[in-house]
């Protein structure tokens, strides 16, 4: 992957991660209820379960190239279709914010933090179409899929982790301020989608 085509990547993967989501609400729950550093084992399992979902739909595409090279193009332009309507899903979603009621016990073990937040990666049937749609805008057929996929698993779990740290950090600070303003901040986030599947299909 180039510098040019991984910058991209970047930005998109970034839009990606401060979207509202399931396992962003999760670490947001989490790290209000159990404490940041306890929050880590629930952004661990679901960075795993980001990079599970990444392999299964990079090496699902790499079989379709091995057929042949019209399924990347045909990958890109029905990809686009779908991120353009994704985004005006999120674009029309309501803001997230903690739950007004009920409180998981605070003794909950690492181990199940973890699994809470791997299941919700692995079991988020959206997060598998997003991926088959994201990523044929970015795969070179020419190069190594095995070295693709580690750039471009590597620096989606990089920013997730990073992002849902922050928001475990900052969850009692940070949920009001989503009530107030996340529609704004959904419909920019949408409007990101939008350009991506737009704009991706058309590069060469």
């Amino acid at each position: 992957m180039d510098l040019h085509t991984w910058l991209i990547y970047l930005l998109a993967a970034i839009g990606l991660s401060l979207s509202p989501g399931p396992n962003g609400l999760l670490a947001l729950t989490h790290g209000a209820l159990h404490g940041r550093r306890k929050a880590l084992f629930t952004i661990g399992g679901g960075a795993f379960g980001f990079v599970a979902v990444i392999a299964l739909s990079m090496f699902g595409i790499g079989a379709l190239l091995q057929a042949s090279l019209v399924w990347l193009t045909v990958l890109k332009w029905l990809g686009g279709a779908y991120l353009v309507w994704l985004g005006i899903q999120v674009w029309r979603a309501p803001p997230i914010g903690l739950p007004a009621s009920g409180e998981a016990p605070s003794s909950r073990s690492g181990a199940w933090l973890f699994q809470q937040g791997a299941l919700s990666a692995l079991t988020n049937p959206k997060a598998l179409l997003f991926f088959a749609a994201f990523l044929p805008q970015f795969i070179d057929p020419a190069r190594s899929l095995v070295v693709q996929f580690a750039v471009m698993a590597g620096t989606f779990a990089a920013i997730e982790v990073a992002t849902e740290w922050f928001i475990a950090s900052m969850a009692h600070r940070i949920s009001p301020w989503l009530r107030r303003v996340g529609k704004r901040f959904n419909q920019a986030c949408g409007g990101v989608f939008v350009a991506i599947g737009v704009a991706l299909p058309l590069r060469g």
